[in-house]
């Protein structure tokens, strides 16, 4: 009787020992002051006190990048949904204030492909490296039968830390302007929208995108989701940040109420400058404005509330970003957009 092994079972050992030399120097790329120890250790060890703070407060988050992956599958654009997820989880931290410190990725497929593998992990290190912060650590998981071939998953957590004093939101006021970070499309929310509209409109990942010129529809859906550690901690190194918001799934309806106390609300004014993606979503999948407001970021992927706008841009403009107007905050409760019919127009 022939001896049974785990690669026959689907799974191979030594498949997960080639993918973990591989991505070392990757995971070492990232290293950041703080980080003590390497990849291979049956935990990971960071020291606050040598990265510089005196009463830190740790801030931990923890996504995915959704169904934008059958995308990343089908096209076979593997490279870009690991900054996908780094930008879910460190977007999240910084809008609290505080500055990532590390992360960590869980990656689970039915057989590993190392060469895909790779390439996947080798995002989240440039995400990582974006983000400033170290890749620590992760786990990979070789499932057989519980994903079909080809299909993975993924997941992230980051934690980030800051001094006590100097979370957010702090000391927002009516009259704080609110200014807007542009997304680059459609980020990693929404994707089940965007997948129906295209099976709706019979179309296919591998034809011409209307809104993109020299990319294919599923090209410039990949587009990655934009990390915005830089600008946003040196605004708030500076002390012009009141409060931030990432622009996910909600939109902007769901997220800027949770940058405001409960007795503030906001009121925007459209049209704001937005990639074309997000009309022709609307014209072709016919969704009303209100559910293109909850369901994508519209343009904005990052909400930043502050009292001195001039100061404000400039810091982020010398960052590398394009800041715009975006609204004002207001003593009743709720989102009210102004021109709301001219968003899409």
């Amino acid at each position: 009787m022939t001896s049974v092994t785990y690669r026959d079972a689907g799974v191979d050992i030594e498949a997960g020992d080639a993918l973990v030399e591989a991505i070392k120097p990757l995971a070492k790329a990232t290293t950041r002051v703080g980080v003590m120890g390497g990849i291979g250790g049956f935990g990971a060890l960071f020291d606050l006190k040598a990265a510089g703070y005196e009463d830190p407060i740790l801030v931990s988050t923890t996504d995915g990048v959704g169904t934008k992956l059958k995308l990343a599958i089908e096209t076979g654009i593997h490279d870009f949904v690991g900054i996908d997820l780094v930008a879910m989880c460190v977007n999240d931290l910084i809008v609290q204030g505080a500055a990532p410190l590390f992360f960590l990725d869980y990656f689970a497929t039915g057989a590993l492909d190392v060469a895909a593998a790779t390439r996947i992990i080798g995002g989240i290190a440039e995400g990582c490296r974006m983000a400033q912060c170290a890749l620590v650590g992760g786990e990979t998981a070789e499932m057989p039968g519980l994903y079909a071939h080809g299909d993975y998953d993924l997941a992230g957590f980051s934690v980030g830390a800051a001094e006590r004093g100097r979370l957010l939101p702090s000391g927002v006021m009516v009259g704080d302007v609110i200014i807007g970070l542009p997304s680059s499309g459609v980020h990693s929310n929404g994707f089940s929208l965007v997948r129906r509209i295209m099976a709706d409109a019979g179309l296919g990942l591998g034809e011409a995108a209307p809104f993109a010129d020299q990319l294919k529809l599923g090209e410039a859906l990949m587009r990655p989701t934009r990390i915005y550690v830089s600008a946003v901690l040196a605004l708030h190194k500076v002390g012009l940040l009141k409060g931030a918001a990432h622009i996910t799934g909600g939109g902007l309806p769901g997220n800027l109420p949770r940058a405001l106390p409960a007795t503030m609300g906001a009121k925007l004014t459209a049209p704001w400058s937005m990639p074309q993606v997000f009309p022709w979503l609307a014209k072709t999948g016919n969704v009303a404005t209100v559910e293109m407001l909850r369901v994508f970021n519209c343009g904005v992927g990052m909400a930043l509330i502050v009292s001195d706008p001039e100061a404000a841009m400039t810091v982020l403009r010398d960052a590398g970003e394009e800041p715009f107007r975006l609204g004002v905050v207001t003593g009743v409760p709720g989102i009210d957009i102004e021109n709301e019919d001219l968003i899409f127009a």
